[in-house]
């Protein structure tokens, strides 16, 4: 059983440098790899070769903008067995949801079963392939969109004719890949607006602001005490269906992680303060 995707490149008319393109469909293949592998065998994969258990082979191109078609093989078959119990659609949500970690950005809710698998991944597992994604694959990946200002965009492809996108990189997600943390923390005042009871991941909003922001916790999210997590999400529950001035807030000790610009794009959170 494979699973197929497509890479394609918005370049219009304009022609791509091949180093450049190349390093690009690199990244998507480490990527791809990366994360099924990691999943499948509970273990972040640190290299890869052409040895690998877990592969992506090129298929056929196609007409219209700069792209590849190219499919994800397994070669070892307790991992095939696993992948196949799994599925194909719950493995996108999976990628999907891998690379907007990485890159800060907000994922639509996963299904029951993607938030049990990357529960048990586990905090560590996670963190460690958030960085291995940050550290290679990623940053070759936005080769095209940082010289060229050309988005790239990551397919699953259900049928010949039905797609799903699962990723799609810009000149703002590269910057992402730049974005630094701060070395002293302070208090603010949020509300919670969403929450992931598996992860500990969700957005905030802070108060007398009006853009939600990315949120986690430093510590590991199975270490978190039992009654802080609880707050977090009875301070979502509590403002569902209320008007934003009747909204109750938590006060917050964060460390922010910014873009070069000052943007804050996540808050890392290191303690509930007491009310």
């Amino acid at each position: 059983m494979s699973m197929n995707f497509d890479i394609v490149i918005d370049s219009h008319d304009d022609s791509i440098d091949m180093k450049t393109g190349l390093e690009t469909f690199k990244g998507v293949s480490d990527a791809t790899r990366i994360i099924v592998e990691s999943i499948l065998s509970d273990n972040v994969v640190k290299r890869q070769s052409y040895k690998s258990n877990v592969r992506t082979n090129l298929k056929q191109t196609f007409k219209g903008s700069y792209g590849l078609m190219y499919n994800l093989e397994i070669y070892d078959t307790s991992l095939k067995d696993k992948f196949n119990q799994i599925g194909q659609k719950t493995f996108a949500e999976i990628m999907t949801y891998f690379i907007n970690e990485s890159l800060f950005l907000e994922s639509e809710n996963l299904s029951s079963q993607a938030e049990r698998i990357i529960e048990k991944f586990g905090d560590n597992n996670s963190e460690d392939l958030i960085q291995q994604l940050r550290a290679s694959p990623l940053n070759n990946i936005h080769k095209t969109p940082t010289v060229f200002e050309h988005n790239v965009k990551i397919n699953f492809r259900k049928s010949q004719k039905t797609s799903t996108q699962i990723a799609k990189f810009d000149s703002n997600t590269a910057e992402s890949l730049r974005a630094t943390i701060a070395d002293e923390g302070y208090d603010i005042t949020a509300s919670i607006t969403r929450f992931n009871i598996f992860t500990g991941n969700g957005r905030l909003l802070v108060k007398n602001t009006s853009q939600t922001v990315a949120f986690g916790f430093k510590k590991k999210y199975g270490d978190i005490n039992i009654d802080a997590k609880r707050k977090f999400s009875t301070n979502l529950n509590e403002n569902n269906g209320l008007p934003q001035n009747k909204w109750k807030y938590l006060k917050i000790n964060v460390l922010p992680i910014q873009l070069q610009d000052g943007k804050i794009i996540k808050y890392i959170v290191t303690r509930l303060c007491s009310e």
